[in-house]
């Protein structure tokens, strides 16, 4: 296996986060038009893990589609750790740009979005991917 595809949900609209986060649909709009967004693990920038081939807003959230590549020892390790099913979080590395406290909870309507990572624990447990 030199490549494991992936796909699924980074972030859902309207949906808190076990940090006490909303994120507003459209706030990921500007980041998503400057470039691409890198694939990591648990949020480790020394060795992305692989491509994000797709990433964009829909009525849902923030869907990513992409590619684990396992010519690395990090990319087998997680190629195989999602293939075995005991890792299929996704989380997303961001700076806030614009954001308003609603009570506790605190809507992002625009972020840099930096990365998308693969993960055992997600802050928003509902981010998932799956093997496609």
């Amino acid at each position: 296996m030199s490549e494991l595809r992936i796909e699924g949900y980074a972030s859902l609209f309207w949906t808190r986060d076990l940090n006490d986060d909303v994120t507003a649909a459209g706030a990921f709009k500007q980041s998503l038009e400057a470039g691409p967004i890198r694939m990591l693990h648990q949020h480790d920038e020394a060795e992305p893990v692989g491509v994000w081939d797709e990433a964009s807003e829909d009525a849902r959230g923030l869907f990513v589609r992409g590619r684990i590549i396992a010519a690395t020892p990090r990319g087998r390790l997680v190629a195989t750790l999602v293939e075995a099913g005991a890792l299929d979080g996704l989380s997303i590395g961001f700076r806030q740009v614009k954001a308003r406290t609603d009570g506790r909870l605190r809507v992002l309507s625009r972020v840099d979005l930096w990365e998308v990572s693969i993960v055992t624990f997600p802050m928003l447990p509902q981010a998932r991917l799956a093997v496609v």
